[in-house]
């Protein structure tokens, strides 16, 4: 059985998640964890649990969601997994940094590359790595069928999309990714997404203003 664990880091209130399975095995999701307090948070839950964390990765390579990949990566010793077309969107990341109030950030640089079609292994759990881009250029997003569970980051929320006017963003492209891509998912599939609550996909198709049989815009 696989098992999601929420975590809400940093100002931008952005998304952690652990998910591990019956072996105790878990991989690690965009972990924004910054303070002190946080990171002591993921790893208190971590070690009373008794997970053993093999994999490290992120949907994509936004400030919020890479806080904590240095101290994932020098506590558990996880190379970074990430989509080869967000390398440039990490590595912006030290430039600014300080202006958004994180001068204590320091870098971590991907090791391992994901691409569509790839299959993420831990214990007794498969995922599928979906590329949606359009919020960022190397956007992915990772897909359980048997729990009908997606780790969806900043491309789908409750009612709304991904933002589109950052660096390597585009609208249209989001919005194609997301129909042709996520709305491909069966509809009581369960998007958990950088931030906000979790949705389901039936529910976006049809009640989501942007990409909705009803979009408003």
């Amino acid at each position: 059985m696989l098992n999601v664990q929420t975590f809400t880091f940093n100002p931008f209130q952005e998304n952690c998640y652990i998910l591990y399975d019956d072996t105790k095995t878990a991989v690690i999701i965009d972990p924004g964890c910054y303070a002190k307090e946080e990171q002591e948070t993921l790893k208190a839950f971590i070690d009373s649990n008794g997970l053993k964390p093999v994999r490290l990765l992120n949907t994509h390579c936004h400030i919020d969601h890479v806080l904590g990949n240095y101290f994932i990566n020098h506590t558990y010793g996880l190379s970074l997994e990430i989509h080869p077309k967000d390398e440039p969107v990490l590595a912006a990341v030290g430039t600014y940094a300080s202006n958004y109030g994180f001068p204590g950030y320091t870098a971590c640089e991907a090791e391992k590359f994901l691409e569509e079609g790839d299959k993420i292994s831990f214990g007794n759990t498969e995922l599928e790595v979906i590329w949606v881009p359009g919020h960022a250029p190397g956007h992915v997003v990772f897909y359980h069928p048997e729990s009908k569970t997606c780790i969806g980051g900043d491309t789908l929320f409750q009612g709304s999309i991904g933002r589109t006017d950052l660096p390597g963003g585009d609208h249209q492209t989001l919005l194609d990714a997301i129909k042709s891509k996520l709305f491909s998912l069966p509809d009581d599939v369960k998007v958990y997404p950088g931030h906000g609550p979790a949705t389901l996909i039936g529910h976006e198709k049809n009640h989501n203003p942007f990409v909705g049989k009803n979009a408003q815009f």
